[in-house]
Formats: structure tokens, sequence, C-alpha cells
């Protein structure tokens, strides 16, 4: 570990801009930051996390250059208001966006005007954006769009619904709509252009403008892999794991059906091997992002950053059940059960972060905000936002670290909240309808939530019933409470 850990960059930074302007030394580089979120991602589908039938050599070998988590939370248990907590650094109980709520003719609902994000923060500190994959944020021209939001350039979906397509016929660069020509009707589907490539391949275009630019940059890779439908290309992947497992084909929404392209998920005779290479792809992916990142010069210097917006799906084919993909964990997504956003995360630093360690610190989605401030250098603080500085931990001072006092989580369409304090987890679920429940779980010992002791302990539920009606404010876009 270097002298001058992470949790010091902030004044280096300061220091060497006053040298700098006396005596034309350049200051102290600032770190690049690479974020990669992967869609529907489970705890237990990468090799470093337990998974036994997919190969994910990238990634494991990211984790045993860096530090890896065991109690790390996405936002909540659906796409959009998980990434509206980690861009905003609010938990769900006080985020502008709490579901995954539609908005004519292309998007969800939009952040609102004046909404402070992680890419407004990179930007103020002379860093460069971008944002590649699945935004789900604000459709284009709205006050959600990733250009009114801090991202310098954006180049995907914007709309998560018709992002369920990975041939589909437009997607966005900046708010420009490209037309993708190959992906028509006349050509069989599957044969065109596969999205999450294309998305790629723009993605290492931005870290080469970067660099020839020579600004510090922020890149966000929300990649829709391996959320469904099920398929990729014809190519050594899926060759790889055909006709290893079995399989139970998949009928979906195909060419001359409603919601073709525009949100069904395509038919598919292999899901299970299908899954697998998506999986892998994304692993390839991971390990073409650190060779450009090596081929440019600045690996050293970067940050990157790995993990998931919640748990897995069972859509399209999927099957969660057979890859053991939410390990020994109770729930998928939409849960907000610990298999629901309880995530594989990963960082890596080389020559700050402690290679080969794993932590079981509990963080989420809404600590990236006060993280990123640190690490930037910034001087804003944390009023407003609800997560803790992660950078004690990451530069190897765990015994420095604060930890959180509780977490909180909630989820408009599923009807639930969910809150943690040290072992103890509280869900409310069912509300509003018949089926309304408390269920309180010990997650040390009992980490797959099975046995449901409120019963046992009434004081511990008032208490952390109190924290829910405490943190949950009112947001009537995404009503969770009757009357609301």
């Amino acid at each position: 570990m270097e002298k001058d850990g992470i949790i010091k960059l902030g004044a280096l930074v300061a220091a060497g801009a006053a040298l700098a302007g006396c005596s034309g030394q350049k200051a102290p580089a600032r770190p690049n930051i690479v974020f990669i979120l992967a869609d529907d991602l489970g705890y237990g589908d990468l090799g470093c996390y337990g998974q036994q039938y997919i190969e994910t050599p990238n990634i494991d070998a990211l984790a045993r250059r860096g530090m890896l988590f065991t109690q790390a939370y996405s936002g909540t248990a659906v796409s959009a208001p998980s990434r509206c907590c980690l861009i905003t650094g609010t938990h769900t109980g006080h985020s502008w966006v709490r579901g995954n709520h539609k908005v004519p003719p292309e998007g969800q609902l939009p952040l609102p005007e004046g909404a402070s994000t992680i890419f407004h923060d990179f930007q103020d500190a002379g860093y460069m954006t971008g944002a590649f994959g699945k935004w789900g944020l604000g459709p284009i021209g709205s006050t959600g769009d990733p250009l009114q939001q801090g991202v310098d350039r954006f180049y995907g979906y914007n709309c998560q619904t018709l992002a369920h397509s990975y041939y589909p016929d437009h997607l966005w660069d900046n708010d420009d709509k490209v037309i993708l020509e190959d992906n028509v009707d006349e050509i069989p589907y599957g044969q065109g252009t596969y999205s999450a490539d294309l998305i790629h391949r723009k993605s290492l275009e931005f870290l080469e403008d970067a660099v020839a630019q020579g600004k510090p940059f922020f890149m966000w890779y929300p990649t829709t892999i391996p959320h469904a439908e099920l398929i990729v290309p014809e190519d050594d992947l899926i060759q790889k794991y055909r006709g290893k497992f079995p399989e139970e084909p998949f009928a979906g929404v195909d060419q001359g059906m409603p919601r073709f392209r525009t949100g069904g998920y395509c038919s598919q005779e292999y899901p299970h091997a299908t899954f697998a290479a998506m999986v892998s792809r994304l692993d390839r992916y991971v390990g073409e992002i650190i060779d450009k990142l090596k081929e440019l010069g600045v690996y050293d210097n970067t940050i990157v950053i790995f993990t998931s917006d919640n748990g897995p799906h069972k859509e399209g084919g999927a099957d969660p059940e057979f890859f053991d993909s939410n390990g020994p964990l109770r729930g998928i997504k939409r849960d907000l059960y610990e298999g629901g956003m309880r995530e594989p995360f990963i960082v890596q630093w080389p020559g700050h972060v402690p290679a080969g360690i794993k932590t079981d610190l509990v963080c989420t989605f809404w600590d990236m905000m006060p993280t990123f401030r640190t690490l930037m250098g910034s001087e804003r603080g944390t009023e407003g936002l609800d997560g803790i500085d992660l950078t004690p931990v990451l530069d190897g001072r765990p015994k420095e670290q604060k930890q959180h006092d509780f977490i909180y989580f909630e989820l408009a369409e599923s009807k639930a909240q969910a809150v943690r304090k040290g072992p103890w987890k509280l869900l409310h679920l069912g509300i509003g309808t018949d089926e309304e429940r408390y269920e309180l779980y010990n997650l040390e010992a009992d980490l797959g939530e099975e046995n449901d002791i409120s019963e046992l302990h009434s004081a511990k539920v008032a208490e952390l019933k109190a924290i829910m009606e405490r943190e949950h404010v009112a947001n009537h876009t995404f009503p969770l409470l009757p009357g609301e």
C-alpha cells in the first residue's frame, strides 16, 4: 500500500495544483473510473462468487487483483430505481425514481431538472463523462436525458423496454437516433447488428477519445447483458456451451407477433447455453476494457468497478435455479429478499486497493456518490446523500471505515419495504393487500431467510418498523403506502 492513500487524494490534488501554479510542476493525476454495471446478473453467476457452470476468467482475475465484497447491495430489486440510487447517492425512500414507470413515446420517468448526479460531479471536476448501455432515467429531450444529467457522451438504449431486444431497429448516440439498417424484418432475427457488441465498441472509442484529449474520465458501462431476451451471435461462446446442458426450449415473441422488438422476448431453443454464453460474453467485454486501458497507458491509474443492478431474472427462458444464480440467497429480481439485491461487487485499482482481499463490509449503491467525491478531490460534502465514503476500506484501512447504522429499501411495484440493521433484517411485504405482513430474519444465523422470527423478537420488529416509517418519504408518482 502506498504511503499516501486514497483518502488523502483530494488534498494531494489541491496541493499539487498549487505547486504547479508556483513552479510549473504537474499536479498528481486523479484516478479515472470505469464502472461496469451488469443487468440482472445474480450474486452466484460469477466464478469468483461460486458459479460452477459458466466461465468468467476476466472478472475472476479482476477479483484476484482487487477487492471482492460479500455484502454489497444494489439500490433495489429492479433497474430504473436501482440506477437512480447509484447516480444520485440516495436510497429508494428518498430518491426520485422508485419504479420502472414508462413514459411515452420511449423511456421511463425522467430525473427532474436540477437533480444532482455523479456525472455532474465528475464534469465539474474536469472529467470527461460517458454512459454506454441502458439508461432508463428519462426520455431523450426530457429533464432526464443523459445530456441534461452530466453525461458528455451517451450511446445505447434510452428505454428499458426496447432494451429487451438485442437486435433493435435503433439506438441513441447522444440525442441522435441511429437506425440500424440490418436489423430489419427482411433479415432473419439474430443475423444483424448485436447491440451489446456495438455499444461495447463505442465504449472503447470513448476511452481512446478521453485519453487523446488528456482528460481524466468517468465511464459508466450499464450493459444490457444478461437481461432477457436470451440471444447471442453464432460464435465460439455459444458453440462452447451448446449441448453441455439439458435444455427446454422457450417459446417467445418472434417476427410478425405483437411486441416483437418492442419489449417481447424472442424464442430460444437453447436457453441454458445462451444464458451462459451471454455471461461469458460480458466477461470477454471486461477483458477487452482492461486490455484497452493497458494499451492506452492508463491502466495503473484507473479504478475498475464491477457489479449488477439487481438480482437474477426468470424471464425469456432464463433459469436461475439451474445455475444457482442467487447462490445461498433467497429471492430473485423484484424481491427484497437478499437474492433480489445483494450483488457481486469488485473494485480494482493497482497499487491502491489491496489485491486478493474479501471484505464483509455492508455497502450500497448510494455509497458511490460520496466515495467518488473523495476520489476526485471534490470539496462537496455529503449533505442530502444517504451513503458513506468507502475509501478507507478501499485504501486498506478497514478499522477506520465508517459503518452503516442501517440500510433501507423499498420497491413500488412489489409493494415492499426492507431495512437491515446489523444482522437483523425486517421485510414489510404485500403492503395494502390482504397478504400484508412483516418478516424478521437474522442474516448471521439464517442467510437464506428461511425462518421468520418476527413473533420471537417484537422489540426488534418495532425498532426496525420505526426506521421504515422514518425513511420513507412519500412519492406520489410511485405510491407505496395506502393513501399516497
